[in-house]
């Protein structure tokens, strides 16, 4: 974790800057238990399907996603979020625009 980031009031959207025709990640939290990473995705950008072994949490923080879970679609705006389930396929893409979103992931046994 950054130390320049701990005990300070910060603007979750301000953390990531876009970059032309690129996905840009900055981890901000990475404990044995979870991670938290914002991403910040140029228009047409995305990640192929995958899939982890415990549940995670995406929250739009601007603009709009197309994220796919088990092959179902789903558009996700600013100010929502959606829980990807354990072990489920999915894949995200910006399709109308870039966005950023915060992806906050659990591990359990």
């Amino acid at each position: 974790m950054e130390k320049d980031i701990l005990n300070t009031t910060l603007n979750v959207e301000g953390l990531i800057d876009y970059q032309k025709d690129s996905v840009v990640s900055r981890e901000i939290i990475k404990k044995d238990l979870g991670t938290v990473t914002v991403f910040a995705f140029d228009k047409g950008q995305g990640l192929s399907e995958h899939s982890a072994p415990f549940d995670a949490l995406v929250q739009i923080l601007d603009g709009e996603a197309e994220i796919t879970i088990s092959g179902k679609k789903h558009t996700v705006s600013k100010g929502e979020m959606i829980i990807m389930a354990a072990n489920d396929p999915h894949a995200l893409q910006a399709v109308n625009g870039p966005y950023k979103m915060m992806l906050t992931m659990i591990k359990s046994d």
